[in-house]
Protein backbone atom coordinates (compact mmCIF):
# COMPACT_ATOMS: atom_id res chain seq x y z
CA UNK A 1 0.00 0.00 0.00
CA UNK A 2 1.63 3.57 -1.18
CA UNK A 3 -0.08 6.96 -1.42
CA UNK A 4 -0.46 8.91 -4.69
CA UNK A 5 -0.31 12.27 -4.72
CA UNK A 6 -2.12 14.45 -7.33
CA UNK A 7 -1.91 18.10 -8.77
CA UNK A 8 -1.86 20.50 -11.21
CA UNK A 9 1.76 20.64 -10.98
CA UNK A 10 4.81 18.46 -9.65
CA UNK A 11 6.36 20.10 -7.07
CA UNK A 12 9.22 20.15 -9.48
CA UNK A 13 9.41 21.71 -12.76
CA UNK A 14 10.55 20.78 -15.90
CA UNK A 15 12.48 24.02 -17.13
CA UNK A 16 14.75 24.92 -19.67
CA UNK A 17 18.40 26.14 -18.63
CA UNK A 18 20.69 28.89 -20.02
CA UNK A 19 22.48 25.96 -22.50
CA UNK A 20 19.01 24.82 -23.85
CA UNK A 21 18.73 22.14 -21.88
CA UNK A 22 15.93 20.55 -20.28
CA UNK A 23 16.24 20.22 -16.18
CA UNK A 24 13.76 20.27 -13.35
CA UNK A 25 14.18 22.83 -10.30
CA UNK A 26 11.74 23.25 -7.14
CA UNK A 27 8.05 24.88 -7.64
CA UNK A 28 6.75 27.07 -5.22
CA UNK A 29 3.04 27.88 -4.06
CA UNK A 30 1.50 26.57 -0.98
CA UNK A 31 0.38 22.97 -1.91
CA UNK A 32 3.93 22.37 -2.96
CA UNK A 33 5.65 23.53 0.64
CA UNK A 34 3.12 21.20 2.49
CA UNK A 35 3.11 17.96 0.80
CA UNK A 36 6.65 18.01 -0.37
CA UNK A 37 7.73 17.35 3.46
CA UNK A 38 4.77 14.78 3.57
CA UNK A 39 5.84 12.54 0.39
CA UNK A 40 9.81 13.17 1.74
CA UNK A 41 8.58 11.49 4.64
CA UNK A 42 5.98 9.09 3.83
CA UNK A 43 7.67 7.63 0.09
CA UNK A 44 5.18 7.11 -2.80
CA UNK A 45 4.18 8.66 -6.46
CA UNK A 46 3.40 12.33 -7.23
CA UNK A 47 1.21 12.83 -10.51
CA UNK A 48 1.41 16.00 -12.17
CA UNK A 49 2.10 18.41 -14.85
CA UNK A 50 5.61 18.98 -15.72
CA UNK A 51 5.42 22.54 -16.35
CA UNK A 52 6.15 22.46 -20.40
CA UNK A 53 4.02 21.42 -22.57
CA UNK A 54 4.21 18.52 -24.97
CA UNK A 55 5.01 20.36 -28.00
CA UNK A 56 8.19 21.77 -25.66
CA UNK A 57 9.11 18.58 -24.19
CA UNK A 58 7.84 15.45 -25.83
CA UNK A 59 9.36 12.88 -23.61
CA UNK A 60 9.11 14.62 -19.53
CA UNK A 61 8.62 11.01 -17.86
CA UNK A 62 12.20 11.16 -19.07
CA UNK A 63 13.32 13.86 -17.33
CA UNK A 64 12.07 12.43 -14.05
CA UNK A 65 12.91 8.86 -14.32
CA UNK A 66 15.19 8.78 -11.39
CA UNK A 67 13.03 11.03 -8.74
CA UNK A 68 12.72 8.43 -6.72
CA UNK A 69 16.28 8.18 -6.01
CA UNK A 70 16.79 11.87 -5.89
CA UNK A 71 14.16 13.03 -3.73
CA UNK A 72 12.62 9.30 -2.35
CA UNK A 73 9.20 9.41 -4.09
CA UNK A 74 8.52 8.65 -7.79
CA UNK A 75 7.51 12.04 -10.01
CA UNK A 76 5.24 10.88 -12.41
CA UNK A 77 4.46 13.69 -15.33
CA UNK A 78 1.03 14.10 -17.28
CA UNK A 79 1.64 15.50 -20.64
CA UNK A 80 -0.55 18.38 -21.53
CA UNK A 81 -1.10 19.85 -25.08
CA UNK A 82 -0.61 24.15 -25.14
CA UNK A 83 -4.45 24.07 -26.24
CA UNK A 84 -5.22 22.28 -23.05
CA UNK A 85 -2.96 24.24 -20.93
CA UNK A 86 -4.94 27.44 -22.05
CA UNK A 87 -8.37 25.87 -21.69
CA UNK A 88 -8.30 24.19 -18.38
CA UNK A 89 -5.16 26.27 -16.58
CA UNK A 90 -5.36 29.68 -17.57
CA UNK A 91 -8.99 29.48 -18.51
CA UNK A 92 -11.50 27.18 -16.32
CA UNK A 93 -9.13 26.74 -13.52
CA UNK A 94 -7.56 30.69 -13.15
CA UNK A 95 -10.83 32.82 -14.97
CA UNK A 96 -13.25 31.20 -13.21
CA UNK A 97 -12.76 28.85 -10.53
CA UNK A 98 -9.65 30.90 -8.90
CA UNK A 99 -11.80 34.65 -8.91
CA UNK A 100 -14.96 32.49 -8.14
CA UNK A 101 -13.71 31.04 -4.89
CA UNK A 102 -11.99 34.46 -3.92
CA UNK A 103 -15.49 36.09 -3.87
CA UNK A 104 -14.32 38.22 -7.31
CA UNK A 105 -17.14 37.70 -9.25
CA UNK A 106 -16.62 40.85 -11.88
CA UNK A 107 -13.31 38.78 -12.88
CA UNK A 108 -14.46 35.20 -13.60
CA UNK A 109 -14.85 34.81 -17.55
CA UNK A 110 -16.96 31.76 -17.87
CA UNK A 111 -16.21 31.07 -21.57
CA UNK A 112 -18.16 27.48 -22.56
CA UNK A 113 -15.18 26.21 -23.94
CA UNK A 114 -13.15 26.46 -21.00
CA UNK A 115 -15.04 23.61 -19.43
CA UNK A 116 -14.75 21.41 -22.17
CA UNK A 117 -11.09 21.72 -21.96
CA UNK A 118 -11.43 21.27 -17.90
CA UNK A 119 -12.93 17.88 -18.80
CA UNK A 120 -10.68 16.80 -20.83
CA UNK A 121 -7.67 17.56 -18.86
CA UNK A 122 -9.43 15.85 -15.66
CA UNK A 123 -10.21 12.61 -17.72
CA UNK A 124 -6.47 12.45 -18.35
CA UNK A 125 -5.48 13.05 -14.54
CA UNK A 126 -7.77 10.06 -14.19
CA UNK A 127 -6.02 7.66 -16.97
CA UNK A 128 -2.63 8.52 -15.41
CA UNK A 129 -4.04 7.50 -11.91
CA UNK A 130 -4.94 4.28 -13.33
CA UNK A 131 -1.70 3.65 -15.11
CA UNK A 132 0.34 3.37 -11.82
CA UNK A 133 -2.31 3.10 -8.74
CA UNK A 134 -2.62 -0.25 -7.33
CA UNK A 135 -6.07 -1.33 -5.78
CA UNK A 136 -5.10 -0.93 -1.89
CA UNK A 137 -3.19 2.30 -2.92
CA UNK A 138 -4.33 5.74 -1.18
CA UNK A 139 -5.39 8.34 -3.59
CA UNK A 140 -5.25 11.95 -2.46
CA UNK A 141 -6.05 14.40 -5.10
CA UNK A 142 -5.49 18.11 -5.01
CA UNK A 143 -6.92 21.22 -5.66
CA UNK A 144 -9.66 22.97 -7.89
CA UNK A 145 -7.27 21.96 -11.11
CA UNK A 146 -8.95 18.15 -10.48
CA UNK A 147 -12.88 18.65 -8.88
CA UNK A 148 -13.98 16.51 -11.97
CA UNK A 149 -10.95 13.90 -11.40
CA UNK A 150 -13.26 11.10 -9.29
CA UNK A 151 -15.98 11.31 -11.27
CA UNK A 152 -13.45 9.98 -14.21
CA UNK A 153 -12.38 7.41 -12.11
CA UNK A 154 -15.84 6.14 -10.94
CA UNK A 155 -16.43 6.58 -15.05
CA UNK A 156 -13.69 4.04 -15.80
CA UNK A 157 -14.83 1.51 -12.65
CA UNK A 158 -11.07 1.77 -10.76
CA UNK A 159 -12.69 0.73 -7.49
CA UNK A 160 -9.93 2.90 -5.37
CA UNK A 161 -9.78 4.76 -2.50
CA UNK A 162 -9.91 8.86 -3.68
CA UNK A 163 -9.58 11.62 -1.29
CA UNK A 164 -9.44 15.09 -2.12
CA UNK A 165 -8.72 18.36 -0.56
CA UNK A 166 -9.36 21.80 -1.30
CA UNK A 167 -5.96 24.47 -0.58
CA UNK A 168 -8.35 27.59 -1.69
CA UNK A 169 -11.48 28.60 -0.50
CA UNK A 170 -14.98 27.15 -1.16
CA UNK A 171 -17.76 30.42 -1.32
CA UNK A 172 -21.06 30.76 0.28
CA UNK A 173 -23.96 30.00 -1.81
CA UNK A 174 -24.75 33.20 -3.15
CA UNK A 175 -21.10 33.05 -5.05
CA UNK A 176 -21.37 29.44 -5.77
CA UNK A 177 -24.25 29.39 -7.80
CA UNK A 178 -22.81 31.70 -10.19
CA UNK A 179 -21.02 29.22 -11.87
CA UNK A 180 -22.89 27.80 -14.72
CA UNK A 181 -21.70 24.02 -13.87
CA UNK A 182 -22.24 24.04 -10.66
CA UNK A 183 -24.31 21.27 -10.37
CA UNK A 184 -21.50 19.24 -12.15
CA UNK A 185 -19.04 20.50 -9.43
CA UNK A 186 -20.73 19.58 -6.72
CA UNK A 187 -22.05 15.97 -7.78
CA UNK A 188 -18.03 15.62 -8.89
CA UNK A 189 -16.67 15.94 -5.43
CA UNK A 190 -19.22 13.87 -3.59
CA UNK A 191 -17.44 11.04 -5.99
CA UNK A 192 -14.33 11.26 -3.31
CA UNK A 193 -14.36 9.06 -0.48
CA UNK A 194 -13.48 12.22 1.42
CA UNK A 195 -13.07 15.81 1.07
CA UNK A 196 -11.24 18.00 3.29
CA UNK A 197 -11.59 21.83 3.25
CA UNK A 198 -9.31 24.38 4.87
CA UNK A 199 -11.61 25.69 7.56
CA UNK A 200 -15.14 25.26 9.31
CA UNK A 201 -16.40 28.42 6.88
CA UNK A 202 -15.10 26.42 4.06
CA UNK A 203 -16.97 23.52 4.95
CA UNK A 204 -20.21 25.37 5.94
CA UNK A 205 -20.90 26.76 2.97
CA UNK A 206 -19.90 23.88 0.73
CA UNK A 207 -22.77 22.18 3.09
CA UNK A 208 -25.10 24.94 2.24
CA UNK A 209 -24.84 24.50 -1.17
CA UNK A 210 -25.49 20.91 -1.11
CA UNK A 211 -28.57 21.58 1.02
CA UNK A 212 -30.26 24.25 -1.21
CA UNK A 213 -28.69 22.43 -4.59
CA UNK A 214 -28.79 19.07 -3.55
CA UNK A 215 -31.61 18.32 -1.39
CA UNK A 216 -31.89 14.47 -2.21
CA UNK A 217 -28.58 14.63 -0.27
CA UNK A 218 -28.52 13.78 3.54
CA UNK A 219 -25.86 15.11 6.08
CA UNK A 220 -24.97 14.47 9.65
CA UNK A 221 -22.59 14.74 11.74
CA UNK A 222 -20.63 16.84 14.24
CA UNK A 223 -17.31 18.09 14.67
CA UNK A 224 -14.84 17.93 11.94
CA UNK A 225 -15.83 15.26 9.76
CA UNK A 226 -19.66 14.94 8.46
CA UNK A 227 -20.99 12.53 6.76
CA UNK A 228 -23.15 12.95 3.23
CA UNK A 229 -25.31 10.19 2.22
CA UNK A 230 -26.15 10.39 -1.87
CA UNK A 231 -28.60 7.38 -2.42
CA UNK A 232 -26.93 3.80 -0.77
CA UNK A 233 -23.42 5.68 -1.12
CA UNK A 234 -21.90 7.37 1.64
CA UNK A 235 -19.00 10.33 1.90
CA UNK A 236 -17.20 12.08 4.69
CA UNK A 237 -16.09 15.38 4.11
CA UNK A 238 -14.63 17.66 7.25
CA UNK A 239 -12.39 20.94 8.15
CA UNK A 240 -8.40 19.63 8.17
CA UNK A 241 -6.05 23.33 8.45
CA UNK A 242 -3.02 22.49 6.39
CA UNK A 243 0.08 23.43 8.09
CA UNK A 244 3.66 23.59 7.51
CA UNK A 245 7.10 21.53 8.77
CA UNK A 246 7.51 23.63 11.10
CA UNK A 247 10.77 21.75 12.67
CA UNK A 248 12.19 21.88 9.43
CA UNK A 249 11.82 25.83 9.23
CA UNK A 250 13.21 25.95 12.61
CA UNK A 251 16.18 23.80 12.34
CA UNK A 252 16.97 26.14 9.56
CA UNK A 253 16.27 29.37 11.09
CA UNK A 254 18.72 28.18 13.40
CA UNK A 255 21.62 27.66 11.47
CA UNK A 256 24.46 30.22 11.29
CA UNK A 257 24.25 30.67 7.63
CA UNK A 258 21.05 32.01 8.27
CA UNK A 259 21.96 34.09 10.81
CA UNK A 260 24.63 35.73 8.95
CA UNK A 261 22.44 36.49 6.36
CA UNK A 262 19.82 38.00 8.25
CA UNK A 263 22.31 40.10 10.09
CA UNK A 264 23.18 41.21 6.84
CA UNK A 265 19.68 41.91 5.89
CA UNK A 266 19.12 44.26 9.17
CA UNK A 267 22.81 45.58 8.75
CA UNK A 268 21.51 47.08 5.08
CA UNK A 269 18.47 49.26 7.24
CA UNK A 270 20.57 50.43 10.00
CA UNK A 271 18.70 51.15 13.55
CA UNK A 272 15.06 50.81 11.18
CA UNK A 273 12.53 48.27 12.00
CA UNK A 274 12.12 46.01 9.21
CA UNK A 275 8.31 44.89 7.99
CA UNK A 276 7.91 42.13 5.57
CA UNK A 277 5.72 41.15 3.12
CA UNK A 278 6.28 37.79 1.22
CA UNK A 279 2.94 36.98 -1.43
CA UNK A 280 2.50 35.32 -4.68
CA UNK A 281 2.03 37.92 -7.59
CA UNK A 282 -1.92 37.65 -7.33
CA UNK A 283 -4.96 40.05 -7.31
CA UNK A 284 -5.76 37.76 -3.85
CA UNK A 285 -3.02 38.47 -2.04
CA UNK A 286 -3.75 42.25 -1.02
CA UNK A 287 -1.20 44.11 -2.04
CA UNK A 288 -2.47 47.01 -3.36
CA UNK A 289 -3.80 47.50 -0.18
CA UNK A 290 -1.14 46.96 1.57
CA UNK A 291 1.16 49.26 0.02
CA UNK A 292 -1.61 51.68 0.58
CA UNK A 293 -1.96 50.51 4.31
CA UNK A 294 1.97 51.70 4.40
CA UNK A 295 1.75 54.95 2.82
CA UNK A 296 -1.01 55.40 5.29
CA UNK A 297 1.08 54.70 8.52
CA UNK A 298 3.71 56.71 6.70
CA UNK A 299 1.55 59.96 6.29
CA UNK A 300 -0.02 59.55 10.02
CA UNK A 301 3.01 58.93 12.04
CA UNK A 302 5.94 61.03 9.85
CA UNK A 303 8.04 60.27 13.11
CA UNK A 304 8.81 56.55 11.44
CA UNK A 305 9.83 57.88 8.15
CA UNK A 306 13.60 56.95 7.97
CA UNK A 307 12.97 54.35 11.08
CA UNK A 308 10.92 51.48 9.27
CA UNK A 309 11.20 49.94 5.88
CA UNK A 310 8.51 47.33 4.28
CA UNK A 311 10.70 44.63 2.61
CA UNK A 312 8.10 43.27 -0.29
CA UNK A 313 8.38 40.29 -1.82
CA UNK A 314 6.66 39.48 -4.72
CA UNK A 315 6.85 35.84 -5.86
CA UNK A 316 6.31 35.93 -9.98
CA UNK A 317 2.97 33.85 -10.91
CA UNK A 318 0.85 33.33 -14.16
CA UNK A 319 3.23 35.95 -15.80
CA UNK A 320 1.52 34.87 -19.14
CA UNK A 321 -2.20 36.09 -18.20
CA UNK A 322 -3.32 39.23 -18.94
CA UNK A 323 -4.76 40.23 -16.11
CA UNK A 324 -1.97 39.47 -13.46
CA UNK A 325 0.69 41.65 -16.08
CA UNK A 326 -2.16 44.41 -15.42
CA UNK A 327 -1.69 43.85 -11.48
CA UNK A 328 2.15 43.95 -11.86
CA UNK A 329 1.82 46.79 -13.41
CA UNK A 330 -0.25 48.59 -10.49
CA UNK A 331 1.90 47.11 -7.90
CA UNK A 332 4.85 48.32 -9.61
CA UNK A 333 3.38 51.44 -10.10
CA UNK A 334 2.37 51.99 -6.66
CA UNK A 335 5.84 51.14 -4.96
CA UNK A 336 7.53 53.70 -7.55
CA UNK A 337 4.65 56.51 -6.15
CA UNK A 338 5.60 55.97 -2.28
CA UNK A 339 9.43 55.66 -2.62
CA UNK A 340 9.22 59.09 -4.88
CA UNK A 341 6.55 60.15 -2.09
CA UNK A 342 8.84 59.41 1.08
CA UNK A 343 12.82 58.77 0.04
CA UNK A 344 15.35 60.80 1.64
CA UNK A 345 19.16 60.21 1.97
CA UNK A 346 20.02 56.55 2.13
CA UNK A 347 16.58 55.46 2.93
CA UNK A 348 13.95 54.01 0.65
CA UNK A 349 10.50 52.81 2.44
CA UNK A 350 10.20 50.49 0.51
CA UNK A 351 11.96 47.21 -0.80
CA UNK A 352 11.17 45.66 -3.43
CA UNK A 353 11.89 42.09 -4.74
CA UNK A 354 10.51 40.39 -7.24
CA UNK A 355 11.43 36.95 -7.28
CA UNK A 356 11.19 33.53 -5.70
CA UNK A 357 12.96 32.94 -2.47
CA UNK A 358 13.39 29.34 -1.06
CA UNK A 359 15.45 27.82 2.03
CA UNK A 360 17.90 29.78 3.64
CA UNK A 361 17.91 33.18 2.47
CA UNK A 362 13.74 32.60 3.05
CA UNK A 363 14.61 31.62 6.34
CA UNK A 364 17.03 35.12 7.21
CA UNK A 365 14.01 37.02 5.93
CA UNK A 366 12.04 35.63 8.08
CA UNK A 367 14.39 35.91 11.24
CA UNK A 368 15.25 39.58 10.22
CA UNK A 369 11.77 40.81 10.17
CA UNK A 370 10.42 42.30 13.22
CA UNK A 371 6.80 42.27 11.83
CA UNK A 372 5.32 39.96 9.01
CA UNK A 373 2.94 41.74 7.51
CA UNK A 374 0.67 39.03 5.82
CA UNK A 375 -3.04 40.70 4.59
CA UNK A 376 -4.80 38.68 1.08
CA UNK A 377 -8.20 39.33 0.58
CA UNK A 378 -9.26 36.26 1.02
CA UNK A 379 -6.74 33.04 1.11
CA UNK A 380 -7.61 29.19 1.75
CA UNK A 381 -5.18 29.32 4.13
CA UNK A 382 -1.69 30.89 4.05
CA UNK A 383 1.28 29.50 4.90
CA UNK A 384 3.70 32.69 4.81
CA UNK A 385 1.80 33.60 8.50
CA UNK A 386 3.16 29.90 9.69
CA UNK A 387 6.77 29.69 8.21
CA UNK A 388 7.59 33.55 9.61
CA UNK A 389 6.09 32.24 13.37
CA UNK A 390 8.05 28.54 13.02
CA UNK A 391 11.19 30.57 11.78
CA UNK A 392 11.18 33.21 14.41
CA UNK A 393 13.12 31.24 16.91
CA UNK A 394 13.87 34.65 19.07
CA UNK A 395 10.51 34.47 19.49
CA UNK A 396 9.72 38.79 19.48
CA UNK A 397 8.30 38.80 16.09
CA UNK A 398 4.83 40.22 15.27
CA UNK A 399 2.36 39.12 12.98
CA UNK A 400 -0.07 41.02 11.68
CA UNK A 401 -3.16 38.66 9.76
CA UNK A 402 -5.77 39.39 7.53
CA UNK A 403 -8.70 38.08 9.21
CA UNK A 404 -9.69 36.63 6.05
CA UNK A 405 -7.19 34.39 5.41
CA UNK A 406 -8.01 30.59 6.74
CA UNK A 407 -4.75 30.77 9.25
CA UNK A 408 -6.92 33.55 11.18
CA UNK A 409 -9.06 31.09 12.81
CA UNK A 410 -6.09 29.08 14.23
CA UNK A 411 -3.49 32.29 14.76
CA UNK A 412 -6.75 34.75 16.16
CA UNK A 413 -4.66 34.55 19.62
CA UNK A 414 -1.24 36.06 18.72
CA UNK A 415 -1.50 37.68 15.49
CA UNK A 416 -2.78 41.15 15.21
CA UNK A 417 -6.31 40.76 12.73
CA UNK A 418 -6.65 43.58 10.36
CA UNK A 419 -9.50 43.83 7.75
CA UNK A 420 -7.43 44.74 4.40
CA UNK A 421 -9.83 46.66 3.05
CA UNK A 422 -9.32 49.09 5.60
CA UNK A 423 -6.31 51.26 4.85
CA UNK A 424 -6.56 52.91 7.92
CA UNK A 425 -7.13 49.89 10.33
CA UNK A 426 -4.33 48.22 8.96
CA UNK A 427 -1.86 51.36 9.56
CA UNK A 428 -3.11 51.33 12.79
CA UNK A 429 -2.05 47.68 13.68
CA UNK A 430 0.95 48.36 12.19
CA UNK A 431 1.92 50.93 14.07
CA UNK A 432 1.16 48.74 17.46
CA UNK A 433 3.26 45.95 15.90
CA UNK A 434 6.31 48.93 15.81
CA UNK A 435 5.44 50.13 19.06
CA UNK A 436 4.98 46.69 20.99
CA UNK A 437 6.68 46.03 24.61
CA UNK A 438 9.26 43.12 24.06
CA UNK A 439 7.24 40.78 26.58
CA UNK A 440 3.99 41.39 24.51
CA UNK A 441 5.64 40.69 21.57
CA UNK A 442 6.95 37.38 23.31
CA UNK A 443 3.88 36.36 24.78
CA UNK A 444 2.39 36.43 21.18
CA UNK A 445 4.66 34.90 19.27
CA UNK A 446 5.59 31.98 21.66
CA UNK A 447 1.78 31.08 21.62
CA UNK A 448 1.54 31.20 17.34
CA UNK A 449 4.96 28.90 17.92
CA UNK A 450 3.27 26.54 20.25
CA UNK A 451 0.71 25.70 17.68
CA UNK A 452 2.66 25.71 14.48
CA UNK A 453 4.75 23.38 16.04
CA UNK A 454 2.31 21.26 17.20
CA UNK A 455 -0.21 21.08 14.39
CA UNK A 456 2.63 20.57 11.75
CA UNK A 457 2.19 19.23 8.22
CA UNK A 458 3.05 15.71 9.19
CA UNK A 459 -0.03 15.76 11.63
CA UNK A 460 -2.18 17.39 9.35
CA UNK A 461 -1.38 14.62 7.10
CA UNK A 462 -1.69 11.86 9.57
CA UNK A 463 -5.31 13.02 10.74
CA UNK A 464 -6.82 13.84 7.32
CA UNK A 465 -5.20 10.00 5.91
CA UNK A 466 -7.05 8.56 9.37
CA UNK A 467 -10.34 9.94 8.76
CA UNK A 468 -9.98 8.20 5.28
CA UNK A 469 -9.62 5.09 7.21
CA UNK A 470 -6.03 4.03 5.44
CA UNK A 471 -3.72 2.89 8.00
CA UNK A 472 -1.11 4.27 5.43
CA UNK A 473 2.54 4.50 7.20
CA UNK A 474 6.22 5.74 6.23
CA UNK A 475 7.13 2.34 4.29
CA UNK A 476 10.56 3.32 4.97
CA UNK A 477 13.19 5.52 6.66
CA UNK A 478 14.53 7.84 3.61
CA UNK A 479 18.06 6.32 2.95
CA UNK A 480 20.63 9.25 4.09
CA UNK A 481 22.01 9.70 0.04
CA UNK A 482 18.02 10.05 -0.63
CA UNK A 483 17.19 12.28 2.21
CA UNK A 484 20.35 14.46 1.31
CA UNK A 485 19.04 14.81 -2.81
CA UNK A 486 15.80 15.86 -1.42
CA UNK A 487 17.40 18.81 0.59
CA UNK A 488 19.92 20.28 -1.77
CA UNK A 489 16.86 20.24 -3.82
CA UNK A 490 14.49 22.37 -1.80
CA UNK A 491 17.74 24.09 -0.34
CA UNK A 492 17.63 22.58 2.86
CA UNK A 493 20.42 20.81 4.57
CA UNK A 494 19.79 18.16 6.96
CA UNK A 495 16.90 16.07 8.32
CA UNK A 496 14.83 17.63 10.44
CA UNK A 497 14.20 16.79 14.54
CA UNK A 498 11.71 18.06 16.60
CA UNK A 499 11.68 19.89 20.03
CA UNK A 500 9.78 18.22 23.09
CA UNK A 501 6.71 20.77 23.69
CA UNK A 502 6.25 21.18 27.43
CA UNK A 503 3.54 24.29 27.11
CA UNK A 504 0.21 23.68 26.74
CA UNK A 505 -0.12 23.98 23.13
CA UNK A 506 -4.41 24.75 23.00
CA UNK A 507 -4.47 27.86 25.40
CA UNK A 508 -5.02 30.79 23.83
CA UNK A 509 -6.50 28.92 20.50
CA UNK A 510 -9.63 27.38 19.59
CA UNK A 511 -9.94 23.93 18.62
CA UNK A 512 -8.11 23.67 15.34
CA UNK A 513 -11.29 22.57 13.90
CA UNK A 514 -13.09 24.94 15.28
CA UNK A 515 -13.64 28.86 13.57
CA UNK A 516 -15.26 32.18 14.75
CA UNK A 517 -14.29 33.54 11.59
Amino acid sequence: MSLVVVSNRLPFAAVRGENGEWQIEPGSGGLVTALRPVLGHRGGKWIGWSGATEEELPDAARLFQDSEHRFGYQLLPVPLTAAERDGFYSGFSNEIVWPLFHDLIPLANFDPGYWAAYETVNERFADAILGVAQPDDVVWVHDYHLMRVATALAARRAGLRVAFFLHIPFPPLDVFVKLPWRFQVLRSLLDYDLVGFQTVRDRRNFVQCLRLLLPEVRITGRGAVWTVRTGEKEKRIGSFPISVDAAEFERRAASTEVAMQAAEIREREPGRKLVLGIDRLDYTKGLTHKLQAFRTLLRRHPELQGRVTLIQIVVPSREDIPRYQEHKAQVDGLVGDINGEFTRGDWAPIRYVHRSLEGDRLSAYYRAADVALVTPLKDGMNLVSKEYCASHIEGDGVLVLSEFAGAAAELQGGALLVNPYDLEGTADALWRALQMAPEERHVRMTALRARVETYDVHRWAREFLDRLGSDLEPPHALRPSTHSALCRATSSASSPSRRSMARNPSAPFPSPTSSTV
